[in-house]
């Protein structure tokens, strides 16, 4: 199996290159090598090294170390490597370890994921014209959380682009402490077919996937090493520029957690985010297509490895792609992007049944953010037509004029359920004239050991986003309590109530862009 998709992957890459998808002149003049390299403990890498044309050991390249993808062969960057060889980087690529012919198993960014990157870059200062001063690391998804954890342990490392990452893996998977099941399984899955999972990662999906509330803590745990955002301090001590891209219908690292990352560096530093779902931003790039993310990438290592002024740090450094527009706009930072905010009230309240799924939903895991990306086709409901036993809907006045959504809504409501569990989903949607209602945003809460019959104040930040909401439309937040991306917790016969105490009232928070 492993060999036959490797097979189809290259296949891929030559049927795009013969259709002029990829610069194939280049790999004729700059120099790739398949090679092994030693990482952590002896465990043997499988890596592609590729240098620029007429390298001779004569001047040292900056170097670029491209760990690949969850469940990626390492054959992934071939292009957007030969590319960044023929702009003067040396570029190592290489397979995680558990991965395809890689040794050893899946440690999923753990240590000694952090320490095989140390090893490669080793490696590549020994073994290619690489210069030790101007070391930098980017890559794709699994690629680029290592590639943060790396610029923490190792001061080497200059600058970064981590693409479709996360900087808080439990924010990403179990945010609103609801574990994202398809995000979870799909991950899961991927391991087991192209890799050797370790036996602290099977035990940790077995306990997500189970819903092992036992093993909470230690989960959490797990996922904080992981985490850059818990080795923040030495990233920023360690002063790397970092490049973070980030779709905004990522379910598998959403853009949440990344934006929230990025506040908190404090050396140079760029926030990008654009229509799509995980990796499918960057995903034309790996065949030599125009790409935006792979030339911001190119540009940021241009500036901060070779010293290129070519104003990409003169630039706003928050850049938002519409999902409505295709348009870029820049921000200073992401606290300037909520500057201006308008709420609509939750006045009535809302009872409803759990366990049945209304029919509002955030779709499939990659499918349906990819179709919005390509034809903005977000996922779609008859808001008038919602079951209200199961569905509770609140909806604004309607817009004399286009309203920008640009950021973070936020739900502030109060919940009484029956049940010490329960799940719930909330949901924004532009609703129309005739009542067809596009998806803006959601996002899961999950709670356990309430009373019963006695209400608690939630505070819930749907996944941010850019969504244009056209004059004459209005806004409507809806709620329900299943949802197939998620795993619900509500018990047989819960039912949930939600209102509006006149000493704490209900409402959505909604960032608005301002002209």
């Amino acid at each position: 199996m492993r060999t036959s998709l490797a097979l189809a992957v290259s296949a891929a890459l030559v049927a795009g290159a013969a259709v002029g998808f990829a610069p194939v002149a280049q790999a004729d003049e700059v120099g790739v090598r398949f090679v092994d390299i030693v990482g952590d403990g002896g465990t043997v890498l499988k890596a592609n090294v590729i240098t620029p044309a007429g390298a001779d050991g004569s001047r040292r390249y900056p170097v670029i170390v491209l760990p690949t993808s969850w469940a990626m062969p390492r054959i992934e960057y071939l292009v957007p490597a030969i590319q960044l060889a023929d702009s003067g980087y040396v570029v190592v690529s290489y397979n995680s370890r558990g991965f395809w012919e890689s040794g050893g198993e899946i440690e999923t960014a753990g240590p000694k994921d952090v320490a095989d990157a140390a090893k490669v870059v080793d490696w590549a200062l020994a073994h290619t014209p690489a210069d030790a001063e101007r070391v930098g690391m980017a890559g794709v998804s699994y690629g680029a959380g290592i590639s943060l954890l790396a610029a923490a342990h190792d001061p080497r490392v200059k600058a970064v682009a981590a693409l479709s990452g996360w900087g808080d893996l439990i924010e990403s998977i179990y945010s609103g402490r609801t574990q994202h099941l398809q995000a979870a399984a799909l991950l899961g899955g991927a391991g087991y077919l192209t890799g050797r999972p370790g036996p602290e990662l099977r035990e940790v999906l077995d306990d997500f996937l189970s819903s092992n509330l036992d093993k909470e803590d230690e989960m959490i745990a797990w996922g904080r090493k992981r985490s850059p955002a818990t080795h923040l301090d030495r990233i920023n001590a360690n002063g790397a520029a970092v490049m973070l891209g980030n779709a905004w219908g990522d379910t598998i690292f959403p853009p949440n957690q990344y934006a929230s990352f990025y506040e908190k560096l404090t050396g140079p530093k760029r926030l990008e985010f654009r229509p799509g779902d995980h990796a499918t931003a960057e995903a034309t790039g790996l065949f030599g297509l125009p790409n935006d993310t792979w030339d911001s990438t190119r540009r940021w290592f241009d500036h901060y490895l070779k010293g290129v002024d070519n104003g990409i740090d003169r630039e706003q450094p928050v850049q938002l792609k519409s999902r409505s527009t295709g348009e870029y706009e820049g921000y200073a930072d992401w606290k300037s992007v909520h500057a201006n905010q308008r709420k609509f009230a939750l006045g009535d309240s809302e009872h409803l049944w759990a366990n049945v799924d209304s029919g509002a939903n955030g779709g499939v895991t990659l499918l349906t953010n990819l179709l919005d990306q390509l034809f903005r086709t977000p996922p779609t409901v008859s808001v008038p037509f919602l079951n209200r036993a199961v569905a509770a809907v609140w909806q604004s006045e309607r817009y004399d004029t286009e309203q920008k959504v640009r950021g973070t809504a936020r739900v502030h409501t109060t919940v009484t359920p029956t049940k010490e569990s329960g799940t719930f989903v909330a949901y924004l949607y532009d609703v129309g004239p005739l009542g067809v209602g596009k998806l803006v945003s959601n996002a899961p809460y999950t709670f356990h050991g309430k009373a019963p019959g006695q209400p608690f104040g939630v505070d819930l930040e749907l996944f941010s986003t850019s969504y244009d909401v056209p004059a004459g439309h209005r806004l409507a937040l809806v709620v329900d309590t299943v949802d197939p991306l998620y795993i619900e917790h509500n018990p047989t016969g819960a039912q949930l109530t939600f209102s509006s105490p006149s000493a704490d009232p209900s409402y959505v928070s909604v960032p608005l862009r301002k002209e």
